[in-house]
């Protein structure tokens, strides 16, 4: 029998470990700058929403409960000025990554269908293809795809890793080329809250889709905007026809988020204030991190949103990696996310104000 492993390519960060053991040999200690995963504290008014739901003995539900979907609702049409979303237009899910994986394979994908996502890349979109079976490929520009057998087509705005923001006539565009070949679109929006140079859109703006979801799913998570990584918390949202079938897939599988865990993101929903300290905090380090960036002779590209900088000196991505880990500073080779990523190292903001400050020094150097 062969193992479904044997479908995946391999984990490309174990090759990072020998650069971590030279960055953690630093005498002031290693700057991790590699992995975007939260360092800041989960905002005190989600923390007492997940304690006053502690008790929870009985099993939750895939769909949520009715706060949930009302809190997902609301905030679809607050912040991404969604218009006339019900709760058949949202589900929660167990973290967005988990999402990524298994929607070919839950979408009933297989050999012969075709799963397309941007040249450079969060490498879970072709792990997702590749344990459905479906063919797989990287794009320039989707538009200029062979629409033939090409069943989902992924957006990334803001990107990982570049940054780039995908302004909305480019959004309406693509909208417009799937919908009339029959091609569903999947757009992570997970770091749509955290646009710097510009102000990111969601694929459920009516500017964007004409006021209709046929053919659209975002994809959102609390990981970055409410530093809930811990947690799993995200959710989709978008066409019911497309929704309503996974609901039912991933009722089957026992997909669900834990009571918890949902009357926390209820809290999280409601509250903006968290995000703009949060994007404060985010900003300072970015400011920082870019400046010393520049100041020790990288390019940085993009980078207009998200978090993490594109940062380049025109070099191999693992000679740029090496350079820096003698420095006590770890960053992700560009080549994680594809090819064309080969010259580029993507350099996360997730460090603390203490270690952004190390590293700021450490570059002046």
């Amino acid at each position: 029998m062969s193992a479904v492993s044997d479908r995946l390519p391999t984990f490309p960060w174990d090759k990072l470990e020998p650069y971590k053991k030279t960055a953690a040999a630093h005498p002031d200690g290693i700057v991790d700058l590699s992995v975007g995963t939260p360092v800041d504290p989960v905002p005190e008014p989600i923390q007492k929403a997940l304690i006053a739901a502690a008790d929870s003995p009985g099993y939750p539900t895939v769909w949520g409960t009715p706060e949930l979907r009302d809190a997902l609702t609301r905030w679809a049409e607050r912040r991404l000025g969604a218009r006339g979303i019900t709760h058949h237009h949202v589900l929660p899910v167990v973290g967005s990554k988990e999402l990524v994986a298994w929607l070919p394979t839950q979408l009933g994908l297989g050999p012969g269908d075709r799963v397309a996502y941007p040249r450079l890349a969060y490498p879970t979109y072709e792990v997702g293809a590749r344990l459905a079976r479906a063919e797989y490929e990287a794009y320039d520009d989707p538009t200029e795809l062979d629409p033939t057998g090409l069943k989902l087509l992924w957006l990334n705005s803001p990107s990982n890793p570049t940054g780039r923001v995908l302004p909305k006539a480019e959004l309406t565009r693509i909208v417009a080329w799937a919908r009339e070949h029959g091609v569903l679109v999947l757009s992570d929006e997970c770091y749509l809250e955290l646009g710097w140079d510009a102000d990111p859109v969601s694929v459920l703006h009516p500017d964007v889709n004409g006021g209709s979801y046929d053919g659209i799913v975002a994809v959102h998570s609390l990981s970055k905007r409410s530093n809930l990584a811990g947690y799993r918390a995200a959710f989709l949202a978008g066409d019911p026809a497309v929704l309503g079938p996974l609901l039912q897939i991933r009722k089957h599988g026992g997909m669900m988020t834990s009571a918890p865990t949902q009357a926390a993101v209820v809290a999280a929903l409601g509250d903006d204030e968290h995000v703009r300290v949060q994007r404060e905090r985010y900003t300072a380090r970015r400011t920082a991190l870019r400046m010393a960036l520049l100041g020790h002779g990288f390019r940085i590209e993009h980078s207009e949103g998200g978090l993490y900088l594109w940062a380049t000196r025109d070099e191999s991505c693992w000679d740029t990696v090496a350079r820096l880990a003698e420095l006590g500073i770890l960053v992700a080779p560009g080549d994680f996310y594809g090819p064309a990523g080969e010259r580029f190292v993507r350099v996360a903001l997730t460090a603390t104000d203490e270690r952004v400050r190390a590293a700021v020094e450490r570059l002046k150097a």
